[in-house]
């Protein structure tokens, strides 16, 4: 019989990594500590990201009502949404890397 004991190390290895880098809060919907830094970074460069989404979800008049109760800029407000769900589907951005050039 093979000996796995190389491979089980490894896959312990990598899953306290993965837990290490992401610990769960008490609200998942809490925006990542890196992700408010860019966004309230006066030097983080902004792009435009435009999307065809159902009107019926109504996003535009449910992002203007958020802003208006909460002082948060609307590119702001998607941004934390988006990278709040991407991260947590397992997709978190590499900070590391430079900026893909979006044209």
């Amino acid at each position: 019989m093979p000996d796995h004991s190389h491979y089980a190390r490894r896959l312990r290895d990598i899953a306290d990594a993965l837990d290490a880098e992401s610990q769960p809060g008490d609200d998942p919907l809490t925006p990542h500590a890196e992700t408010l830094d860019i966004i309230n970074s006066r030097r983080t460069k902004r792009g435009q990201l435009n999307y065809a989404v159902p009107n019926q979800l109504q996003f535009q008049r449910r992002i203007r009502r958020y802003n208006a109760d909460t002082d948060i800029p609307h590119g702001d407000i998607v941004a934390l949404a988006l990278d709040t769900w991407l991260r947590a589907k397992g997709y978190p951005p590499d900070l590391n890397s430079p900026p893909a050039d979006v044209s």
